[in-house]
């Protein structure tokens, strides 16, 4: 999202922003900070096309994603209770293709699960994405009374201990701590090709806010060794605790500047295949891609490529990624509404190309939309629903703008 129906006018403006001279970084560089330099720069860009766009929309009255560590403890648990209500409410999916779900929450769990072959390895799996989360985002505001928007999670941040980061810290803000101590043998991800090493982790979540959730559906397709896929997807009810294995090895080792200029403004962003193929860890064997990362890092229920949702810091994460979208929508005008894949994962089976027109699926949970309409085409773009929250002169640093 982050301000993308400023995309539409920026296209038109490509020659402009092509010519826009992109400093160099150092590669040994704090990501942190590298990072808090590609925002500034994009919003610059931004800045210096226009600062009023079409249907009112500008930089300072569009809404603003925030990093977690960013947010006052008041907004934290603003946040946190937002999401307990979720939980707390009755499903409203159709028990014909979600019969495991019991809660509000696992409308959003059970519909990902239908539809993952269809969006992971595709031509639509940062629009779907984009979409999944403002829908989750939007059900925060409407149904449970968030005033904020879906923060999300800096990786860069505390990558060398994730235990540190507010994120995970198991305090009374935090979207709980590691999982009790449970004996396997590391985690297999990359599609089973690649080993990771265990954390201390693995067990139910033992402290914070979502010690004593209760996951309904899945696993379906873990990466943990020791945790037992029960199949069935979203129409197997089978209650267990949150586990995780909060795995910091995984963000030490691709968590860096290098793999951050990689894709933002370095040799994997210069077309949208390059730039998918490296967040989704196709491009290198020694890189699994920020994708892969951020749910392998949480390991568990957060690492299941059906049933991830269930971990609520998988709409963190999918933010993030989101977030490194825009950023690369922002630098590259003339590849930002332009797809990479076809509509099977790994294109298997042989399928056609996705073009801008597909419908994204929400099941009947939302409605389909074409992708075109998450890449700031359309007056009825989801974007364009809602109240929209002062940026209070907020352009930079702990501001994700949408």
């Amino acid at each position: 999202m982050y301000l993308a129906i400023l995309l539409t006018y920026l296209i038109s403006m490509s020659s402009y922003v092509a010519s826009f001279t992109i400093p160099s970084f150092d590669d040994d560089a704090d990501p942190v900070v590298v990072l808090s330099q590609l925002q500034e720069l994009a919003i610059s860009t931004l800045q210096n096309s226009s600062q009023t766009i079409s249907q009112g929309c500008s930089l300072t009255d569009a809404a603003i994603r925030r990093d977690w560590e960013a947010l006052s403890r008041e907004e934290r648990k603003d946040y946190i209770q937002a999401v307990q209500c979720l939980i707390s409410k009755e499903p409203i999916s159709d028990p014909k293709w979600a019969s495991a779900a019991r809660t509000r929450y696992d409308d959003f769990v059970a519909v990902h699960t239908n539809v993952t072959l269809a969006v992971h390895n595709t031509g639509n799996f940062f629009a779907w994405h984009r979409y999944h989360l403002w829908a989750f985002e939007t059900a925060l505001r409407d149904e449970c009374g968030y005033k904020g928007y879906q923060p999300y999670w800096n990786w860069f941040s505390h990558r060398d201990n994730l235990l540190e980061s507010p994120i995970f810290d198991g305090s009374d803000t935090s979207m709980g701590g590691d999982g009790e101590f449970f004996m396997h043998n590391g985690s297999l991800t990359d599609g089973g090709t690649l080993w990771l090493p265990s954390g201390n982790g693995g067990g139910c979540v033992k402290s914070g806010p979502f010690k004593d959730m209760q996951v309904n559906i899945g696993p379906t397709m873990p990466d943990m060794d020791g945790f037992v896929p029960v199949g069935g997807g979203s129409d197997v009810y089978n209650p267990h605790c949150l586990r995780r294995d909060l795995t910091s090895y995984v963000t030490k080792t691709w968590a860096t500047t290098a793999n951050l200029l990689n894709v933002t403004i370095g040799a994997s962003s210069n077309t949208i295949r390059d730039f998918q193929l490296d967040i989704e860890g196709d491009i290198s064997p020694d890189n699994i891609g920020f994708h892969l990362m951020g749910h392998a890092a949480m390991a568990a229920d957060g690492a299941d490529l059906y049933t991830s949702p269930s971990d609520p810091v998988f709409y963190f994460h999918h933010s993030m990624i989101d977030r490194i979208w825009w950023l690369w929508q922002i630098f590259h005008p003339d590849e930002a509404r332009k797809l990479f894949g076809t509509i099977t994962m790994f294109n298997n089976p042989p399928s056609r190309n996705t073009t801008v027109d597909d419908p994204l699926d929400l099941k009947e949970l939302y409605p389909h939309r074409p992708i075109s309409d998450l890449m700031a085409k359309g007056e009825n773009s989801p974007l364009l629903v809602g109240s929209m929250e002062r940026l209070s002169g907020h352009l930079a640093g702990d501001g994700q703008h949408r």
